[in-house]
């Protein structure tokens, strides 16, 4: 070879490719910068195809044998994934401005001295001149080995498309190959199942074991199920439990039978971990596609629907999506009070009626309950469980609370004598904004806390004692008084009533309004009645529908009562005197 690679870029070019130049003397020096830096220098004649290299060629082309290399056509056979990507270089760019001057070129390639054989990532760049009639005639170049940086890029894309822990694919990813899924079903009217698979408990395995055990756990489940995978089907990681699926040409009826044979793989073995061997299991919720979803969103939605179906039945089972119109029908009215509610709170058309409390020996009214109501735009109104419920499950039901509770505020600061009670949501006992909220009206309004009662019910008590407990504290320090509504629902022992430090206790209308009738209803409730008196905890009937339930809550020492026979809620202000709450004793 009688030329040489210059250390300057070619200045016309504007790239850094470069430039062989005629220069025999610098051959020893040629060779030693070419060794140096791991590269090999060529002159590729395209008239007759041949190839002229350097001796560091051998270096570069690891076991290649060299008549491979000396024509364009025999490296051609070669490269992968492209054979002809050196010669398409020449064609893609423009000829030359100027006769003699040369246009730089990159490009990077794959060769295999055999089948068997590990690939060699090459990147080659140079330059390549035209003849008289624009077309290419000569291209020098100097060329190196690239396994370094290409397994390094590699890893990249593999780390941005699979999730770190399993190796499977992570959720964008997952979500984009159930896009093309759908897609190409829908084109040739084929189907697919969806399913996504959550192992149960598994927030129980990081309590009991550690997160890194759970992590292990994750791991074999993922093993698990691609054992059990065909060909052409997906998995994903969905979520920190949930596995993602895409089982392709899965007919309805396959489904079931595919479902079990995961949640057996899962199921029969013992997991083995660092930390000693852990039982799992795990449920699914599946649906088909494209007939009951037509894009990605709506079939990941609906099989998590179905998954948390299948939970809510037992931990290990397995639901598949099916059409529902009543589900279908009661979405359709959500959607509808949830614009509703959203509306009536930024028009203030969310409102209070209030129920009258009264002493169950006096029928003097104590204090009354303040219940939510929101007219609608025709002037009628929906109650209290028309819209909280919906509020609830929204993720509404915040901001109706703190309305509710600008709504009492403002009603006890205007009415100096009068005792009101409120409903909170659950989410509402741990809502920083609530407790600013509250502060600041409290502030303003001196002597409100004192005359404000705050029911929360007895399901919100038992969850967490301990963040209940502080919630009681808060509040009691401003001078409220705490009720738990719905007291006997859920069986909250009276330890744990006394360790709270309630004031009162509502006794759930479902025991109280059959009294009359019910022997077990009579015991039970006369039972919580004189158990709350031992304590000092004033007790609350609701639901009291007739004068003989009356009488006999008075006998047993109930305090208050409400409900029908007293007088049921009403937007009207009832009050016309004090309604005063006797202190407890």
């Amino acid at each position: 070879m009688t030329s040489a690679i210059s250390s300057a870029a070619n200045p016309s070019s504007g790239a850094d490719a470069p430039q062989i130049v005629n220069a025999p003397a610098d051959r020893p020096q040629l060779s030693n910068i070419l060794a140096a830096l791991g590269q090999a220098a060529f002159v590729w004649d395209i008239a007759s195809d041949a190839i002229t290299w350097t001796e560091q060629a051998a270096s570069v082309f690891q076991d290649i044998d060299p008549g491979s290399l000396a024509s364009g056509a025999a490296l051609a056979k070669l490269i992968e994934p492209s054979g002809s990507v050196r010669a398409n270089v020449l064609l893609a760019t423009s000829p030359a401005s100027r006769r003699g001057e040369g246009l730089p070129y990159r490009i990077e390639y794959g060769v295999r001295a055999s089948a068997s054989a590990p690939m060699l990532w090459i990147e080659e760049s140079g330059c390549w001149f035209a003849g008289a009639d624009g077309k290419a005639v000569r291209a020098e170049g100097i060329v190196r080995l690239d396994n370094e940086r290409r397994a390094r890029d590699e890893q990249l894309l593999k780390m941005s498309q699979n999730d770190a822990l399993t190796g499977e694919l992570n959720r964008t990813h997952l979500a984009a190959a159930l896009a093309g899924a759908i897609e190409e079903a829908t084109r040739y009217r084929s189907s697919f199942a969806f399913m996504l698979v959550g192992i149960d408990h598994l927030a129980r395995i990081n309590d009991a074991f550690g997160f890194d055990v759970a992590d292990e756990v994750i791991v074999e489940v993922a093993k698990r199920i691609r054992a059990r995978l065909r060909g052409g089907d997906v998995l994903g990681r969905f979520s920190g439990n949930k596995f993602g699926l895409i089982l392709k040409n899965c007919t309805v009826d396959d489904i079931n039978v595919a479902a079990e044979r995961f949640l057996v793989g899962i199921r029969d073995e013992i997991v083995p971990t660092r930390s000693g061997p852990v039982s799992v299991t795990a449920s699914i919720g599946a649906i088909s596609a494209p007939r009951y979803a037509r894009t990605a969103d709506e079939a990941i939605s609906r099989a998590q629907e179905t998954l948390e179906t299948a939970k809510s039945r037992r931990s290990g089972s397995f639901s598949v999506w099916r059409p529902n119109v009543e589900r279908d029908a009661q979405r359709r009215v959500n959607i509808r009070v949830t614009d509703e509610i959203v509306t009536a709170l930024n028009e203030r058309r969310i409102l209070t009626a209030f129920e009258p409390v009264v002493d169950a020996r006096t029928r003097q009214p104590a204090f009354y309950e303040c219940l939510v109501r929101m007219r609608q735009e025709d002037g009628q109104f929906l109650l209290a469980p028309d819209v909280v419920p919906v509020a609830e499950k929204l993720g509404l039901i915040r901001l109706v609370d703190h309305r509710v509770l600008e709504l009492v505020i403002a009603e006890l600061a205007e009415a100096p004598d009068v005792r009101l009670s409120l409903n909170i949501s659950p989410d509402t006992t741990m809502d920083p904004d609530w407790w600013a909220a509250i502060e600041s009206l409290m502030r303003a309004h001196p002597g409100a806390a004192e005359r404000l009662i705050v029911e929360i019910t007895e399901t919100v008590a038992i969850q967490d004692i301990d963040d209940v407990r502080g919630f009681v504290t808060r509040l009691k320090n401003f001078g409220s008084r705490i009720a738990i509504d719905d007291f006997g629902a859920g069986y909250t022992s009276f330890r744990n009533l006394r360790k709270l430090g309630v004031d009162i206790v509502k006794i759930d209308g479902a025991f109280v309004q059959n009294i009359t009738h019910s022997s077990d209803d009579r015991a039970f409730v006369q039972t919580l009645i004189d158990l709350a008196r031992r304590l000092d905890i004033k007790t609350v009937a609701e639901w009291v529908q007739d004068e003989q339930s009356a009488v006999l809550l008075r006998d047993w020492g109930c305090d208050f009562i409400q409900g029908r026979l007293i007088g049921l809620a009403s937007s009207e202000r009832p009050w016309s005197g004090q309604a005063v709450l006797p202190a407890a004793s």
